[in-house]
């Protein structure tokens, strides 16, 4: 048998792991030959972080920026040390591992052999440098009393500061934070013209956060990723963030390319290359920068995270491995809308977001899952969003009216919106409707169909397992920039779990598309879609922010948390949109309740 020193046995981990260092009690053990070591001049400029938390394990990050120059080849040594307090008086572990370009100097470790549920600290030093401190704890195992995470989705870097990301940090029971997606935006400041303003950038210059030179072109390259997540990591909001606990992450689309989908993207074209590339060239950049841990197919990035007997956390992919492409409304209309061609597709029972092997896995976890709670982490919309088509025609042509256009189409959807809440509101009342009424509030449609709404059959499989299995469903998503709380009901009308959904970080959502003005329209317009949607029991379209759910044997509040700016990084906390729900475990429960 073949006996590794310390050194050879960090060098095999990160060969066979995909520049994972592994780091146990046997290897942090025995003397070390540093002859071998290179330590050069580095600055810790993109913060720690640590993620993928295990009850014996987790995952620290950060990246050395060389302050001197460094060959394609050369390895450049960095120390890590983690200890069981801030002060670092009781350090568990103390090593050396190395980077280079190859792996654009970011380093991850496996610390392994942890104490569960269990608070620990982590820096990175090299040379005169020494790194921010990050708190991080790994899972607990047993009997537990609660369990508090923070949901993040959609961090804009041209459209604000992460103000919410350095809110959140400042949760002192905080267990874990988790990013449901679109962690970045691969956007440039300009479409291909090279004069219109790309995706959320108009007020890019005026707040100081123009895209750099040597990335303000939309990302297609690995560099190009690179480059865009070091971008981010310089946010205040995010270093803050990621030192204060551990992330556990998953993809949406803008990590590669909007509204993408296996084997393409709305913002993809054959002029921009091989997709399989780009895609390779984003996944690579995200397991570099992220504290993740890496897989051999980085598309299954589906995983499960076990908090002892409370929380079982299921973090799905939904983007790049399974999904069938997203149907489009603008393909029915010949030139009717051609309802049944649209059911007809809507309804495919082989239409799959997920692709069969991840349903199964997550068939699998669900039913052997003893814990109290089957969490949900994933991206899009899982309630249903079915609205009167009458206002999704003109909801539909906002995105290409010219400005005169847009206060016309604006105008038809107000006065839509309160005919058919008078309609509603009558019916509610057992008032008797006319046929032209009934058939107003009969006709609707999904509002989304790049969300779960557009893959009906694969929903109903989910919520039936929830169901057979009679578990206490929470579902986690973000992606839509806007708050929502909804009841999850599965086709014969039975409610099954709940849906809490947060607002974006900074990505702008229905308060820009729809042109509401100020948070008195706002809250006219949130009024009326909690009426008209069945299912809906909360929704906030207006403000930025992120959403803590809290766990506890009996019940899960979800609570929304919003910032009263975003457009510097000075801010407070918006008190008076802040919201509080909750569902109750059992049989008797699982259903949105007030608090």
């Amino acid at each position: 048998m073949q006996y590794f020193s310390r050194r050879s046995f960090i060098k095999v981990s990160a060969l066979s792991a995909c520049s994972l260092f592994i780091s146990t009690t046997f290897s942090g053990c025995g003397d070390d030959n540093d002859d071998d070591k290179n330590y050069i001049s580095v600055r810790f400029d993109h913060g720690v972080a640590s993620g993928d938390p295990l009850s014996d394990r987790v995952i620290i990050w950060t990246r050395a920026t060389p302050q001197e120059e460094v060959g394609a080849q050369e390895q450049i040594s960095i120390d890590f040390e983690v200890a069981k307090d801030s002060a670092f008086s009781d350090i568990v572990r103390s090593e050396s591992v190395t980077t280079s370009k190859i792996t654009d100097f970011t380093i991850k470790i496996d610390v392994q052999e942890l104490e569960s549920g269990t608070e620990y600290y982590y820096r990175f030093k090299s040379k005169e440098s020494v790194s921010t401190i990050g708190k991080t704890k790994t899972l607990p195992v047993g009997e537990i009393a609660t369990v508090k995470m923070a949901l993040f989705t959609c961090a804009n870097y041209t459209n604000g500061y992460f103000n919410a990301y350095s809110e959140a940090a400042k949760i002192e029971d905080l267990d874990v934070s988790v990013h449901v997606g679109d962690y970045i935006y691969e956007y440039g400041m300009f479409e291909s013209d090279g004069q219109t303003p790309a995706y959320a950038t108009e007020n890019a210059v005026a707040i100081n956060r123009v895209l750099p030179e040597d990335n303000d072109q939309e990302l297609l390259t690995l560099e190009d990723y690179r480059k865009r997540y070091a971008l981010y990591h310089t946010d205040s909001g995010t270093q803050a963030i990621h030192q204060a606990a551990a992330m556990i992450v998953v993809w949406d689309d803008h990590e590669v390319a909007n509204d993408t989908y296996k084997g393409g993207a709305e913002n993809h074209n054959e002029n921009e290359g091989d997709f399989e590339a780009r895609t390779e060239s984003a996944l690579q950049a995200y397991f570099e920068w992220l504290p993740i841990r890496p897989i051999e197919d980085k598309k299954k990035i589906y995983r499960t995270f076990d908090f002892g007997n409370l929380v079982s956390l299921h973090m799905l992919e939904t983007r790049l491995f399974g999904r069938d492409k997203q149907l489009n409304y603008a393909d029915y209309y010949t030139p009717e809308f051609d309802v049944g061609a649209f059911q007809t597709d809507v309804l495919d029972t082989e239409r799959t977001m997920l692709g069969s092997e991840q349903v199964t896995w997550l068939q699998q976890q669900l039913q052997t899952s003893t814990a109290t709670w089957q969490v949900l982490g994933q991206q899009v919309l899982m309630g249903k969003m079915n609205l009167p088509a009458e206002i999704l025609t003109p909801v539909a042509q906002l995105e290409s009216a010219t400005a005169e256009e847009k206060a016309v189409l604006l105008t038809q959807i107000n006065t839509s919106l309160a005919q058919l809440v008078e309609i509603k509101m009558k019916a509610a009342q057992n008032v008797a409707l006319t046929e032209i009424e009934q058939a107003r509030l009969a006709m609707v449609l999904p509002y989304n169909l790049d969300a779960w709404d557009g893959y009906f059959a694969e929903r109903e499989v989910i919520l039936g397992v929830a169901k057979a299995l009679d578990k206490n469903l929470v579902v986690l998503a973000g992606d839509t920039h806007n708050a929502w709380a909804s009841d999850l009901k599965d086709v014969n009308g039975d409610v099954v779990g709940v849906e809490f959904a947060t607002s974006s970080v900074t990505s702008p959502g229905l308060e820009q598309y729809l042109g509401l003005p100020d948070q008195a329209s706002a809250m006219g317009f949130e009024g009326a879609l909690q009426i008209l949607v069945d299912d809906l029991h909360y929704v906030n379209s207006y403000d930025r922010g992120f959403m803590t759910v809290t766990f506890t044997p009996t019940q899960a509040i979800s609570e929304w948390h919003f910032v009263d700016n975003y457009q510097s990084s000075t801010y407070g906390l918006l008190s008076s949109r802040s919201k509080q729900l909750k569902v109750v475990a059992g049989n008797e429960g699982r259903k949105v309740e007030s608090v």
